[in-house]
């Protein structure tokens, strides 16, 4: 397996996902675009698993989780981002109780938030 070409690949999907997130929530469509964020950071996570293992990440979306897989270190911040991007994937996988977009402040907040982890990620390659 090509290690360089399957963790460019994460790394290139996960930017792809941060652009149809903003594009999503710049729609008012919050709760998918953040969705799309959870997305950009799992893929981010999962550079970083093939990286530290040689080998493919597990099918997993739990960021915390995969985080476990590897050697990073995150702040409390980014931790907690973690969590908020958690709860909108599995409602938005799963919606039995389908959550109330939180305001535009608090979406873009979280993107701006996303956008951040996934630079400091794909600096940590």
């Amino acid at each position: 397996m090509d290690i360089k070409k399957q963790t460019d690949y994460w790394i290139k999907t996960a930017g792809d996902d941060l652009e149809t997130a903003e594009y999503l929530i710049v729609g008012n469509k919050r709760i998918q675009g953040l969705f799309f964020c959870h997305l950009t950071i799992e893929k981010a996570i999962k550079a970083h698993v093939l990286r530290g293992t040689q080998t493919l990440p597990p099918k997993s979306h739990s960021l915390s989780f995969l985080l476990e897989k590897t050697d990073l270190v995150l702040d409390d911040d980014q931790l907690n981002l973690c969590d908020t991007l958690m709860y909108y994937q599995l409602e938005g996988r799963y919606p039995e109780n389908y959550p109330k977009a939180p305001t535009i402040d608090k979406t873009n907040e979280i993107l701006t938030q996303t956008k951040n982890l996934f630079q400091w990620l794909k600096a940590k390659l």
